[in-house]
């Protein structure tokens, strides 16, 4: 009876719409029924055709569904599943807060709000504030006096805001709780049940969340009224588009396995994830020293300096961002190549968020963790979870880093836009200066000019690759008994810790852990003392009195050579090759012995 209209507009105009109908493939936003000023912002955007979340949110925002609570990763275009509609049943004229979307952190907040800015574009009146803790509060009081159709917050700014009454939300029909697993893990469930309390009951409630935790349910049965689940993928699932590998090494060699992580793959844009505060300003630091284009991200760096780490990321001008899980809430980034666990997180649900950041919008990308031996039943429990598996591979050799690296120089070459009226008055001079080289002389210079270093750090390098309990089974079958480290006599322990990796060579220092001697004293030490290129450092071994430690075997006298004398503390440095049959452990007894006496 209607004629030509829209799949939104009959969902509006009909209430109850079958599910079914709703779940259709929808081409265009117009069949959606998104109105032609959003549409027009969002093709401006590059918007082609709806992704799954957005075919099946929109419609039912639209029309009079019920409450949702939409299962997604991050970066299949939530964000425009729930603004567009948000954005068109809003009433201009009417200077009150009527959506409400919350957020668990400062950096999704204004992501969120600069996307609902862009998509009002094209209409006329509409206000978007954001507000969040850790900026002025006064200014963010005086926009909200100005009026606002949308405030889009965290919760505890928001709570601050209603307490000071600033923002009443008596209006507000829609409420959009994005990230909400991401917020129970912070600890906001009291701050969004005293939010809710402040909203209209016949408000509708949209809960957006990349897994599906028990609390997240509770949340939705006791606050949300008949809802709907629609799920995009699997529940827990990782995405589609990631590619899971891991690698097994020793411990000791993690940082080893990254540092050939990141060689290995040119062009790498990624998010290194640790643990911890400590392990995260430490390994930024140790590939900053490396010549990495690295920063820390951690809850240590005030709001200003994560600000500038975050701008430096977003603008590639830093390209490994290493963080912890808390600081890089919120942080979304186009286009990751790749997500290294530098270790395996404890709860499944932290290694998606991890995972699903990179592969979005239809790309590929691919998620690494670095692992020991002990964290491989955490591995198999994730698989089992999300539903995936894991591929292991070993870590990247030298031979294969450095033929990626030439491979990826030639191509770069190959496809390098050349600006012949740039460059054409300079080119007879350099060609007479250059004449007299071949052309296989002129390539192995530019190949030298480029590589040098790699070259240079990966020649001798050992294999690093865990080594599994095969040899151990060997062993038992020639009646040889040799368990485990701890097991075994002390004079074998201290035999493994005399052995230096293959290509390196063991040095000892005459001070450990009693003289308050760690491995950033050795490393600092080292850069201090050494004259030349950065000495390269692998397996270092702290004991109370004494510490061996691992140096590529052109390096060791040098190295050895300028500890020794050297004052760490009043203590006077003694260094020497590690000799594999000398038992330092009692040489070490013998001098306190002797110290005592006197």
């Amino acid at each position: 009876e209607k004629g030509n209209i829209t799949y939104g507009e009959l969902a509006a105009e009909l209430g109850e719409v079958n599910p079914e109908e709703l779940d259709r493939v929808f081409d265009t936003f117009e069949e959606l029924g998104v109105n032609e000023p959003l549409r027009k912002a969002v093709e401006e955007m590059g918007f082609e055709a709806p992704m799954p979340i957005q075919e099946r949110v929109i419609p039912r925002l639209l029309g009079d569904a019920n409450d949702i609570v939409a299962l997604a990763q991050t970066g299949t275009g939530k964000t425009a599943a729930f603004g567009l509609p948000v954005l068109q049943r809003i009433d201009a004229g009417v200077r009150r807060p009527q959506a409400l979307v919350l957020a668990p952190t400062r950096e999704l907040c204004l992501q969120i709000s600069s996307d609902l800015v862009d998509y009002s574009k094209y209409i006329s009146g509409v206000k978007v504030i954001p507000v969040y803790g850790g900026s002025s509060i006064e200014s963010q009081i005086r926009s909200l006096r100005a009026g606002a159709n949308v405030i889009v917050a965290t919760p505890g700014r928001l709570i601050d805001l209603i307490k000071r009454g600033v923002v009443k939300l008596d209006e507000v029909n829609t409420v959009v709780l994005d990230e909400a697993d991401e917020m129970l893990n912070m600890g906001f469930l009291d701050s969004i049940e005293e939010i809710l309390s402040h909203v209209p009951e016949d408000h509708k409630t949209l809960l957006f969340s990349a897994t599906m935790p028990a609390d997240i349910l509770k949340i939705a049965k006791h606050y949300m009224r008949d809802y709907e689940e629609i799920v995009v993928g699997t529940r827990n699932e990782g995405s589609e588009n990631v590619r899971h590998i891991y690698y097994m090494v020793n411990a000791r060699d993690k940082y080893l396995a990254l540092k050939r992580v990141v060689d290995n793959s040119p062009g790498i844009y990624a998010i290194v994830f640790c643990r911890t505060r400590r392990d995260t300003q430490e390994i930024a630091d140790n590939l900053i020293k490396d010549g990495y284009n690295a920063e820390a991200l951690h809850g240590d760096l005030s709001q200003q300096q994560r600000d500038i780490v975050m701008k430096k990321f977003r603008d590639r001008v830093v390209t490994i961002l290493v963080a912890t899980d808390v600081a890089a809430r919120g942080l979304d980034v186009s286009d990751l190549t790749h997500v290294i666990n530098y270790g395996l997180p404890e709860d499944t649900a932290v290694y998606n968020h991890r995972s699903g950041r990179t592969g979005r919008a239809g790309k590929k990308g691919v998620s690494v963790a670095i692992i020991h031996s002990r964290e491989k039943g955490r591995l198999r429990e994730i698989e089992r979870i999300i539903g995936k598996t894991f591929e292991h591979l070993e870590v990247p050799t030298p031979e294969h880093i450095i033929e990626k690296q030439l491979y990826n120089l030639a191509d770069r070459l190959e496809k390098v836009k050349v600006n012949e009226e740039g460059i054409a008055k300079y080119l007879p001079g350099i060609s007479r200066k250059l004449e007299w080289l071949s052309e296989e002389d002129l390539i192995k210079r530019v190949i030298s000019l480029e590589f040098n270093r790699l070259l240079d750090y990966y020649k001798d390098a050992p294999k690093i690759d865990f080594i599994d309990a095969k040899p151990e089974r060997d062993r038992k079958r020639k009646g040889e008994k040799k368990g485990p480290a701890h097991e075994r006599p002390a004079d074998d322990r201290e035999k493994d810790r005399r052995t230096a990796a293959r290509g390196m060579e063991r040095v000892y220092v005459n001070v450990g852990k009693r003289d308050g001697f760690f491995a950033g004293n050795l490393i600092e030490a080292l850069n201090k003392l050494v004259q030349g290129k950065r000495v390269d450092v692998g397996r270092i071994d702290l004991l109370p009195a004494y510490t061996l430690f691992d140096v590529s075997k052109k390096d060791a006298r040098k190295v050895v050579g300028a500890l020794t004398g050297a004052d760490f503390f009043g203590k006077r440095l003694h260094s020497e090759i590690a000799d594999k049959d000398r038992d330092y452990s009692r040489l070490s007894d013998k001098k306190k012995k002797s110290k005592s006496k006197q």
